[in-house]
C-alpha cells in the first residue's frame, strides 16, 4: 500500500463554498449511526442561552430605545429525535434584527421557532437594562434609573402564546420595628437611635391578557405606586432629607412588600397572573429578609423555588 500524505496545517483562506460542498458536509443529528444516548425520552427544552446583540425595544409613547440583549431561546424535543440544529436558534432570531421588539414580537419569533426546528413548544427570554429618566425628591435634578427588564414568552403545539413581562425593581425597607425601638430609647431614657433600613429588590412578573398590552413604563408605575420607596438617582441634601421622610412615612416589612405589589397588580385587568419576590438585604442580620407569592389561578405562575440570592444588588 502506498504511504498517504498527511493532512494539510494550512487554512485555506480562499476556499469557495458551493452548495454542492455544503451537502457534502455531515450531519450527525440526523445521521442513523450516532443514535440517541441514555434514555430515549422527550427533552423539555433545548436550544441556545445567552447570545448577545443589540436590539430596539418599545416602550412607551416615546422613541424606541436600542439596548444590549441577552437572548435565550429553546423548544421541546420529541422521543426519537436525536437533537436539533442549535445553530438555527440564532439564525431565526436574526431574521427580526430589524425588528422594533414589543411582548407580542415574540409570538411571531416563537412560530418560526416552531416551523424552522420542527418541534411543539418553543420558549424565547429576551434580557435587558432599561433606562428611565428619574426626577428627584425636591431638588429638580434628572438621573437615569437602569432597570432589569425580562421579555419572556412560550407557546405550544396548540398555538395558545403567553407573554410575560419582568421588571426587578429597587427600594428601600424602613423597618418598623427598629423604628419603634428607636423611638423606645428615646422617649423612655433620651438615648438617640437610628433605625435600621436596607436595599431591596421585588422581581415582579406578569402575564399580560391576550389582546392587551402593558408596556414597561406602566408596570413600573405599578410597582411604584404599590412600593414608594423607590432608590434614588441624582441626590443634593434636601433629597436626601426627603428620602429620608418618605422612608419614615412608608415603613414596611417584606411581607408587607408582596403584598401591597399583590393589592396593586391584581387592580389591572391587563395582567391575567403575576408572581412577586422580595429580598430585603439586612443591616441588622448577615442574612437576608425573603417573601413571594403569586395570584393563585388555576394553572398559573408558581412561587415554585425561587433563588433569592439572585436578587441581591
Amino acid at each position: 500500500m502506498g504511504s498517504q500524505e498527511p493532512p494539510s496545517r494550512k487554512y485555506e483562506e480562499s476556499l469557495q463554498i458551493t452548495q454542492e460542498y455544503r451537502e457534502s458536509l455531515p450531519d450527525i443529528q440526523n445521521t442513523a449511526e450516532h443514535a440517541i444516548q441514555g434514555a430515549d425520552v422527550p427533552v423539555a427544552q433545548v436550544g441556545s442561552s445567552n447570545f448577545r446583540m443589540p436590539i430596539r425595544v418599545k416602550g412607551d409613547a416615546g422613541p424606541a430605545r436600542e439596548v444590549h440583549a441577552s437572548i435565550t431561546g429553546t423548544v421541546s424535543l420529541k422521543a426519537g429525535d436525536k437533537g436539533i440544529n442549535m445553530s438555527r436558534v440564532m439564525r431565526t432570531f436574526y431574521e427580526f434584527k430589524d425588528e422594533v421588539f414589543t411582548l407580542d414580537t415574540l409570538e411571531t419569533i416563537l412560530l418560526r421557532f416552531q416551523e424552522t426546528l420542527g418541534e411543539e413548544i418553543a420558549h424565547l427570554q429576551i434580557h435587558f437594562p432599561y433606562p428611565l429618566v428619574k426626577s428627584s425628591l425636591r431638588s429638580g435634578l434628572e438621573g437615569f434609573q437602569y432597570y432589569e427588564i425580562g421579555f419572556l414568552a412560550n407557546i405550544d403545539g396548540e398555538g395558545n402564546f403567553k407573554k410575560f413581562l419582568q421588571m426587578d425593581y429597587i427600594y428601600s425597607s424602613a423597618c418598623p420595628c427598629s423604628s419603634s425601638l428607636a423611638d423606645h430609647a428615646g422617649d423612655q431614657r433620651n438615648v438617640y437611635g437610628i433605625p435600621h433600613s436596607q436595599r431591596s429588590t421585588a422581581r415582579v412578573t406578569v402575564e399580560v391578557a391576550n389582546g392587551e398590552s402593558l408596556n414597561i413604563e406602566d408596570l413600573h408605575q405599578h410597582c411604584l405606586n404599590a412600593l414608594k420607596t423607590e432608590t434614588q438617582v441624582m441626590v443634593r441634601r434636601e433629597d436626601e432629607q426627603a428620602f429620608a421622610e418618605l422612608n419614615g412615612a412608608f415603613q414596611i416589612f417584606v411581607e408587607d412588600a408582596v403584598r401591597l405589589l399583590h393589592k396593586e397588580l391584581d387592580s389591572d385587568p391587563r395582567i391575567r397572573d403575576f408572581r412577586v419576590i422580595c429580598s430585603h438585604l439586612e443591616s441588622l442580620h448577615s442574612h437576608d429578609a425573603v417573601a413571594a407569592v403569586c395570584k393563585g389561578i388555576p394553572d398559573g405562575l408558581t412561587v415554585g423555588f425561587p433563588d433569592f440570592r439572585t436578587l441581591v444588588r
